[in-house]
């Protein structure tokens, strides 16, 4: 099993104010920190016999969020990463999954202004934040074996943010 996790945010600037050298962290830690973490947890798995994989896209990764634009593009970049690995890996006994969280109250978020944090409750059709263990209970879901016929998907744990 391997949970591959990584995520920075931007600054929240429109996307191309945002600098060169914040562009590639962003790209270095949100996307190739991704496809690092699979290039070798693959190729261990292909030698063991297979293995499940969750990785972390966001919200940001199935729509577009303005000002968040380099971290919108790394994160769909990592949807479209795991759709590719679920077709190239699947009959390896290699299955594979994205999650999509919305904002959750992590000391990340907890950093912003309190207004901040409100106004994008107020915009979750469930009216909150997320809470850190809502996502890992769909984590430890995805990596069992009761998710076993799971491979390719993109799960939304926003709240209902991605569906309006």
């Amino acid at each position: 099993m391997f949970f591959n996790n990584a995520g920075i945010s931007d600054s929240g600037v429109r996307t191309i104010d945002c600098s060169i050298e914040e562009f590639d962290s962003i790209v270095d830690v949100n996307f190739k920190g991704v496809f690092y973490g699979l290039k070798f947890v693959i190729s261990e798995m292909l030698k063991t016999g297979g293995g499940v994989i969750v990785n972390t896209a966001s919200l940001g990764g199935v729509v577009v969020i303005p000002t968040l634009g380099v971290y919108s593009a790394t994160k769909h970049a990592v949807v479209g990463l795991t759709k590719a690995i679920a077709a190239e890996y699947g009959r390896d006994n290699i299955r594979i999954n994205a999650i999509a969280p919305g904002t959750n109250e992590t000391p990340m978020v907890k950093a912003y202004p309190q207004e901040a944090i409100d106004a994008v409750a107020e915009a979750v059709p469930m009216g909150r934040l997320g809470l850190p263990h809502e996502v890992a209970n769909v984590v430890c879901f995805l990596l069992g074996e009761e998710s076993s016929y799971i491979h390719g998907a993109v799960i939304s744990i926003d709240g209902g943010a991605a569906a309006v």
